[in-house]
């Protein structure tokens, strides 16, 4: 133990997507709200991989809704604008939101402060003090040492789920054979002649792809490279660099995973401006501070979500933001790239509460890419404007059991559904509901 206590009614692990839509949900219900963040920043993959896009925020081309469409609004309402909804390159995903990555961040903060939440930066959740299936406390750290946090209710949104599972959550990692998909390093090319650049019709740029490995320039994994056009004119991201095999719960296969993924890149700026028309006078910038990580552990919940679910365009009863993302499946083990459609054209289905509730931990939910799924579902899921709507449903929901008491399982679900749909979140189920 620590004489070190701080007391709050609703903690938030992990800054990501998530978190910042957990927090932000809570604190604005009235809710007294902590949020700790391992890094200095808010954002999660945001922060890893600086200017990824916001993929799978229009479902049949209807934004989601919530605080991805209030943060959208916000970056694209500035003079100049800030974001702005674009069609994606990559098969079978529809329409991204593109940014300006720092003004997207200082917002992300600027929304937390608005909404009261205490945001703790560089400080690490380490375990939970159990009292029965009750999470009692958090034991953390930062650069003062030790202290810990009693809390009402926990959410976990840390990306590994290294506290739920702490607490007594089930998991599984990867696969069913353990496999995770490949991480990533990203970086921008800047000073990009976009005409010359994006000229050939092969959004893959396959056939220089094809050279480079050839000619053992590039990683044979780049035989596609994703490159998209930057929300700055003249800036390229490059999202090609993917490194297979490795563990994200273990920080020194990351950290080693991270390096060689920068040789990786380095290779590659250099071959998209020896060899690839209009990168002449381009150069490398906002290299990736780490891997961004896709997945590790999913927790099991009351319900795990299944590829079954998605392929039935299933819309649950207890839904909280609906999705038509690809199978998007990242070179796990030795397999390829895919993009597959998860369900049919025109379709969509919707994530339920329940995939985010354990059975049994009474005050503890997580949201994010831990949520209870198979790979299947996993891998359509795992997007980032569907995973800040998990946390906006699981801070709604922390809110609503602190008001009565009640368990996070007892959370009455119609309830829940009906706020979310009053805070702006599109297509739930509240008149199938109301109707029963």
């Amino acid at each position: 133990m620590t004489d070190r206590v701080e007391d709050t009614d609703v903690l938030v692990v992990g800054g990501g997507t998530a978190g910042f839509g957990a927090a932000i949900a809570a604190a604005r219900q009235g809710a007294r709200v902590t949020l700790l963040e391992a890094t200095s920043k808010v954002g999660g993959v945001m922060a890893f991989c600086p200017g990824m896009p916001w993929g799978g925020a229009y479902p049949m081309d209807e934004i989601i809704g919530g605080l991805i469409e209030e943060l959208t609004v916000r970056l694209a309402s500035m003079d100049p604008p800030a974001a702005e909804k674009r069609n994606c390159t990559l098969d079978n995903f529809g329409p991204e939101i593109i940014y300006d990555h720092d003004l997207a961040t200082l917002t992300m903060f600027e929304m937390l402060e608005e909404a009261g939440v205490r945001v703790r930066l560089g400080t690490i959740a380490i375990a939970p003090d159990m009292d029965g299936d009750t999470v009692s406390a958090v034991q953390c750290c930062d650069r003062q040492g030790p202290f810990s946090i009693k809390s009402k209710y926990v959410i976990d949104c840390s990306g590994d789920g290294d506290i739920s599972a702490k607490a007594g959550v089930p998991y599984v990692l990867g696969d069913a054979s353990g496999n995770m998909m490949a991480v990533t390093i990203s970086f921008f090319m800047v000073g990009v002649d976009w005409k010359r650049a994006f000229a050939d019709p092969d959004p893959y740029f396959e056939k220089y792809a094809a050279k480079g490995v050839a000619e053992n320039r590039l990683h044979r994994d780049l035989a596609k490279l994703y490159l998209m056009r930057g929300f700055h004119e003249g800036t390229v991201f490059c999202n090609s660099v993917h490194v297979r095999g490795v563990d994200g719960t273990d920080p020194v296969a990351v950290g080693a995973a991270t390096q060689e993924g920068r040789r990786r890149c380095r290779q590659l700026a250099q071959f998209l401006r020896s060899d690839v028309p209009g990168f002449e006078n381009a150069h490398m910038s906002m290299l990736s501070p780490t891997v961004g990580v896709r997945e590790t552990r999913k927790l099991q919940g009351i319900y795990r979500l299944k590829g079954e679910d998605l392929a039935r365009a299933t819309k649950f009863e207890d839904g909280v933001v609906a999705c038509d993302n690809p199978i998007d499946d990242v070179m796990r083990a030795e397999g390829e790239m895919t993009h597959d459609a998860a369900i049919g054209s025109g379709q969509y289905y919707t994530i339920p509460f329940r995939s985010l509730v354990p059975e049994k931990v009474t005050n503890l939910m997580f949201a994010g890419r831990i949520l209870s799924a198979d790979p299947a579902a996993f891998a359509s899921v795992r997007g980032m404007p569907q995973c800040m709507a998990m946390g906006q449903a699981t801070g709604t929901a922390a809110a609503l059991a602190l008001r009565s008491g009640a368990t996070v399982q007892e959370v009455s679900r119609e309830e829940l559904v009906r706020c979310l749909s009053q805070q702006g979140i599109n297509r739930l189920n509240v008149v199938e509901m109301a109707a029963q």
